[in-house]
């Protein structure tokens, strides 16, 4: 990353960090930026997340350390939408296919897609995919046999769905997370 770019991304995830204290409560932003500093490779996959629209943002406290940012967006990523759940699926379209899918896109960027667990978990700091869904990590007995799971939020509640993985919506994408 440029100099300037690099700057521009550290100055937007200081805002956000601080606008939203409650995803973090007794986090300081001069640790983040530590651990960012010592971490720079960390900073290509942010910057992903934030060029694709993700707004990602510290919600948490690794287990083995570090700080875990997650795709904070209100609606799945604008960036990160119409695609197949992975590979297999995206190949097994005879028509129409989408450019690309989520687990692909995922670990191009750096990050990995989230659980159905920690979907849950950032539902807890706000109210996300009221009107888009995420794709989440399939359990491979599911995905074996061609399914793909998926979730959002109406009417107050996660819901946690299938379809399968071929298949891609305008308001279907994926979020991440990156521990750094």
């Amino acid at each position: 990353m440029k100099t300037k770019e690099h700057e521009a991304l550290l100055g937007a995830l200081k805002v956000r960090f601080e606008q939203h204290m409650h995803r973090h409560p007794g986090v300081g932003w001069p640790d983040v930026l530590a651990r960012l500093q010592a971490g720079p490779e960390k900073l290509r996959s942010l910057n992903e997340m934030e060029r694709t629209g993700g707004e990602p943002d510290v919600i948490g406290l690794a287990k083995g350390g570090g700080y875990v940012f997650c795709d904070c967006c209100t609606e799945s990523p604008p960036g990160r939408r119409s695609v197949c759940y992975d590979r297999d699926g995206l190949d097994s379209r005879k028509e129409h296919k989408p450019e690309n899918n989520a687990i692909d896109m995922a670990a191009a960027m750096g990050i990995a897609i989230l659980t159905e667990q920690q979907y849950r978990e950032l539902q807890t700091l706000g109210e996300f995919d009221t009107k888009t869904s995420s794709w989440v990590a399939t359990p491979p007995g599911v995905r074996k046999l061609g399914g793909a799971l998926f979730c959002d939020r109406r009417y107050g509640t996660v819901f946690v769905y299938h379809n399968g993985a071929q298949s891609y919506y305008a308001s279907r994408g994926f979020r991440g997370t990156l521990t750094v």
